[in-house]
């Protein structure tokens, strides 16, 4: 009976472990940028802004995030959810926001959903490894670690976009 409890025991200390390097990760902790600091304090007047050689604006590097973020929580909560059409839906129609309640609108939602995200990672009835319904074997880990990795890689890129308009300070 103990070997038994502490193979179970064991279990659940791996299962925290995990739970808490996922959200380490998602949290922009380590080497990572938070989104907040990404979006800090971007002039109105340069939202809509593409620097020489950059493929794309701060709007369009925030719509993305959100846009991606809410599509991969939407395929978690619902195996029927259809995902935008790639890459057109994944991306904003237009370079630059319709005002600054749009810039604030997309913030807020992709913080609301990241939260949303943070909270299945947390719960104790999420199975991070257990295959997803209707999917190839993908698992919540899966979706949530390639979503870390994609929001990492637009939060930096919109970092370097902000460099090149002069609205970023170290």
């Amino acid at each position: 009976m103990a070997a038994t409890m502490s193979v179970r025991d064991n279990s659940l200390k791996h299962d925290v472990s995990l739970r808490e390097h996922v959200l380490y990760l998602l949290k922009g902790d380590g080497a990572h940028l938070d989104f907040d600091t990404a979006v800090k304090d971007v002039p109105a007047a340069l939202r809509g802004k593409k620097p020489t050689g950059a493929a794309h604006t701060p709007w369009q590097v925030l719509e993305h995030l959100r846009i991606t973020q809410a599509d991969v929580l939407a395929s978690l909560r619902n195996p029927d959810h259809q995902s935008p059409e790639f890459p057109a839906g994944y991306w904003p129609r237009t370079e630059a926001p319709l005002n600054d309640r749009a810039w604030s609108k997309s913030a807020e939602e992709f913080r609301a959903d990241h939260k949303a995200l943070i909270e299945l990672v947390t719960s104790q009835t999420s199975d991070l490894l257990a295959p997803l319904q209707g999917t190839d074997g993908q698992t919540i880990l899966r979706k949530v670690l390639m979503l870390a990795d994609h929001n990492s890689y637009h939060l930096g890129e919109l970092v370097v976009v902000r460099r090149a308009l002069g609205a970023w300070q170290e």
